[in-house]
């Protein structure tokens, strides 16, 4: 999940997962796999880097839980 802010300054949290692709037009514009479209604040660059951010906390998360169990 990522967070993000409508043009009306309304905070949103975006599941990162659903994006199929950004665009410019001049505003940024994100279309959903199940067709939704949100315009937002932030360029498209911004959005790449909170997604990657995401993705890695994810799997950080993932790999601290897999040795949480292992003995050492």
């Amino acid at each position: 999940m990522i967070h993000l802010t409508r043009l009306n300054r309304v905070p949103l949290v975006l599941n990162s997962d659903l994006i199929e692709h950004i665009e410019t037009t001049p505003d940024t514009v994100i279309s959903l796999t199940n067709g939704q479209k949100f315009v937002v604040l932030e360029t498209v660059d911004e959005i790449i880097g909170r997604v990657i951010g995401f993705r890695r906390a994810v799997h950080c998360y993932e790999n601290w839980r897999g040795q949480e169990g292992s003995i050492e």
